[in-house]
């Protein structure tokens, strides 16, 4: 049972608990965090945003695979126990490319999703919520059909590739 699934476990067990996610590539918040994890025997969640971690490398020139690599290279100088190092993906879908029609904005979250679910990624936040440039309205429906193809992407891909299936967020925390 990983992590997430212990929290869910408990949680509906009527326990209260939780994990901070910590959403940074900056090497030296990282390393501060995983020293902090380690002393409280506890596991860390690090998230990479759609702008800040994508098939084109987002705002910090790294594509998933990338940052997979540099978070477990942090882990390794800071001697954090890899195997309490969770990586989500934050707000995946077609968010960075709402400007664009629907069809291909869908098409590059799906690239997305499936580039963070092949490199690892145990925990997809994915968010439909934000409409596309030819959206004239964006009902409910339409969002979960959305989400629903991202879904999709993410479970094939790691089906393929032999990778354990991701834990989901659903939805989106900041109204359109």
């Amino acid at each position: 049972m990983n992590a997430l699934d212990a929290i869910l476990t408990a949680q509906q067990s009527g326990a209260a608990r939780g994990i901070a996610a910590l959403c940074s590539a900056h090497p030296l918040v990282l390393e501060a965090a995983m020293r902090h994890a380690s002393l409280q025997a506890a596991p860390l969640l690090i998230e990479a945003t759609c702008n800040q971690v994508n098939q084109y490398g987002g705002y910090t020139g790294m594509q998933p695979a990338d940052f997979v690599r540099y978070v477990a290279n942090l882990a390794e100088r800071s001697g954090f126990p890899r195997q309490n190092l969770l990586l989500g993906g934050d707000h995946l879908g077609p968010l960075v490319w709402a400007q664009q029609p629907a069809a291909i904005a869908m098409l590059k979250a799906k690239e997305l999703v499936q580039a963070y679910a092949l490199a690892g990624f145990g925990k997809l936040h994915l968010d439909c919520s934000m409409p596309c440039a030819d959206d004239a309205n964006l009902p409910v429906e339409l969002i979960a059909q959305r989400t629903t193809e991202l879904v999709a992407v993410a479970e094939e891909s790691c089906a393929r590739a032999g990778l354990l299936l991701p834990r989901y967020v659903i939805g989106s925390e900041v109204p359109p």
